[in-house]
């Protein structure tokens, strides 16, 4: 399935005081990582809104293989894990510059109708779009 690499500086706000990445930014980066694949795609989550479709993370998991440090340039691969239905899941991975694993992680979002606040399936020119792509 279609996947994205998202550059990321780690800025000075976002270390601990050992030059750390605090653990709750890496949330912050695969955000970002999903904003940008679905960015790729065509759209965006401001546009989705404007449909009263909202993506709310109903699952989310990290596993921490090394520090990231302030001012390293991370990489986020953002991949779908397949098709989405009312649920949309992603697989991430964070590198900083030479190529090392520091995280892994995965997120699952639901499709949900802002107006009703019930689930719905995912837009189809989304699915349509995704089919073209891979």
């Amino acid at each position: 399935m279609k996947n994205t690499l998202t550059k990321i500086r780690v800025r000075y706000g976002e270390t601990d005081q050992m030059g750390v990445v605090y653990y709750g930014n890496y949330a912050l980066y695969i955000e970002q990582g999903r904003t940008e694949w679905l960015r790729a795609l065509g759209f965006s989550y401001k546009e989705m809104e404007a449909q009263n479709i909202h993506l709310p993370v109903v699952h989310f998991s990290i596993d921490y293989k090394r520090p990231a440090r302030y001012d390293d340039l991370l990489t986020v691969k953002t991949t779908l894990k397949k098709l989405p239905s009312v649920k949309i899941e992603f697989y991430y991975e964070i590198f900083n510059e030479s190529k090392q694993l520091l995280a892994s992680a995965s997120t699952d979002l639901v499709f949900i109708d802002s107006t009703t606040g019930k689930l719905r399936k995912a837009p189809e020119y989304l699915i349509e779009k995704i089919n073209k792509t891979s």
